[in-house]
């Protein structure tokens, strides 16, 4: 019997229609274009709709992604999501509410919560799932509306994030030329200050509000910015180098180096360090901010929807986030 193997057969991404400018902050907080776009390279980042929830916007990319697939939507045996912004308290996850809209029923559907890391979680799910011969078909989405548990008045935080999604199909092949290469995950619960968020209800930025801590006063996202970076920086690179080292790749072989997207500063800082062509690293941080969970996926579909990205390519794909949770992957692009 030939090897099965796990490719990426399909990318797709969803942005929201309302696109928020750094002088828009400069409104209501004590900060300015040139301040955030010096410290973090972030010019605009898109927020959903007050009526709009993190699993409208999944389902809205997942759509698509199957579409590209060329696949049906019962041909998906699985759904997965990764959010830290889901629509309800614990259940339903947003993986249950995105297969209901898509059509899906009666198959395995749940979340994960990885944050920033949570599509390359994502992936690793999938490889594991298809290569154990599980499942032919996987859905893997991340989707976010950080707009709904940001802090509008601390401008260290709500500058940064955005909404979006990002899913893609993992399917089985016995073509190794097409598989997901290899992936790292990890984590280390020693840092869980560095970066805390809440789980929101329903979605909407008031009833989040209403979440109150033992002192009374709102839940919502913090960071520890400094700490946050420099650990970032070495964890990340440490990562990037352990992954190209165990699979026999050279930087240069890499099609595309597309990291999370959280701040120019840490994405360049990686670049130096694994020393890759600065034309091959993909940045939409300008664009559309930290979408977390969504951040690679609707990077992936930015070179993707621009013609760039081709069958074939080789990514490199890393990202660091709140737990603390890091990870990286190595995979040939099939779509």
């Amino acid at each position: 019997m030939s090897k099965i193997y796990a490719s990426m057969v399909s990318i797709a991404s969803y942005i929201p229609k309302n696109c928020i400018n750094n002088k828009d902050f400069e409104k209501f907080i004590d900060t300015s274009d040139e301040w955030i776009t010096k410290r973090t390279g972030i010019k605009t980042r898109y927020f959903a709709d007050s009526e709009e929830t993190s699993s409208d916007i999944g389902v809205k990319a997942a759509k698509v992604a199957i579409q590209r697939a060329g696949i049906s939507i019962d041909d998906i045996d699985i759904v997965i999501c990764a959010t830290l912004s889901p629509d309800y308290l614990g259940m339903p996850s947003n993986a249950c509410l995105i297969s209901y809209r898509l059509g899906i029923e009666n198959k395995p559907a749940f979340d994960i919560i990885s944050a920033c890391s949570g599509f390359i979680y994502l992936l690793s799910l999938a490889k594991s799932f298809i290569e154990s011969n599980m499942y032919k078909n996987v859905l893997i989405v991340g989707a976010e509306k950080i707009s709904s548990i940001l802090d509008f008045n601390d401008r260290g935080t709500c500058v940064l994030f955005g909404d979006g999604a990002g899913a893609a199909v993992i399917s089985a092949t016995n073509d190794k030329s097409k598989r997901i290469i290899d992936v790292n995950i990890s984590a280390n619960g020693k840092y869980n200050d560095f970066l805390m968020t809440p789980i929101c209800s329903n979605g909407g930025l008031d009833s989040v509000k209403n979440i109150k801590n033992t002192t009374g006063k709102p839940l919502l996202l913090k960071m520890k910015g400094n700490e946050t970076f420099k650990l970032a920086v070495k964890t990340l690179a440490n990562d990037v180098k352990e992954i190209l080292l165990k699979n026999n790749i050279k930087s240069e072989d890499i099609s595309y180096f597309i990291p999370h997207q959280a701040n120019l500063r840490i994405i360049n800082a990686v670049g130096d360090i694994i020393n890759i062509d600065s034309n091959k690293i993909v940045l939409t941080i300008q664009k559309y901010g930290n979408t977390s969970a969504a951040s690679i996926p609707m990077a992936i579909d930015d070179i993707y929807s621009s013609g760039k990205l081709k069958n074939g390519d080789l990514l490199l794909l890393d990202a660091f986030g709140g737990g603390l949770t890091w990870g990286s992957s190595l995979l040939y692009f099939n779509g």
